[in-house]
């Protein structure tokens, strides 16, 4: 069983960043892959990027130069540094984990989620 939390959402004004934090519960943190999902409102979740086992990662093509994912197996800690935020990044982001070194871009593929933590970008 594997507890994710997240931190570091909140409103932000177009062009902002933020550094989403999400820390796992995980006893074997490091061989899990480790993914950040949003949803908007009244939309699916989407896929955002996802850093494997390795280090090695993949992201949506809309946020490929503005997002940068990174763990930190020491702490237990997956990153999700977002930059030239847009408003319609605005959504509920989630982060999720998998045990093993695929980097899916689906959701149903991730077993463990969090909470999620709430980005707003305003224009």
């Amino acid at each position: 069983q594997v507890q994710l939390v997240e931190s570091g959402g909140g409103l932000v004004q177009a062009g902002g960043s933020l550094r989403l934090s999400c820390i796992a519960s995980a006893r074997t943190f490091t061989s899990y892959t480790m993914g950040w999902f949003h949803q908007a409102p009244g939309k699916e979740r989407e896929f955002v990027a996802a850093i494997g086992r390795s280090g090695s990662t993949y992201y949506r093509d809309s946020v490929k130069g503005r997002a940068t994912i990174s763990r930190d197996n020491a702490k237990n800690t997956v990153y999700l540094q977002m930059n030239s935020l847009k408003p319609e990044d605005t959504a509920v982001y989630y982060c999720a984990a998998r045990s093993d070194s695929y980097l899916s871009s689906l959701a149903n593929q991730y077993r463990y989620w969090g909470q999620g933590t709430q980005v707003t970008v305003s224009s």
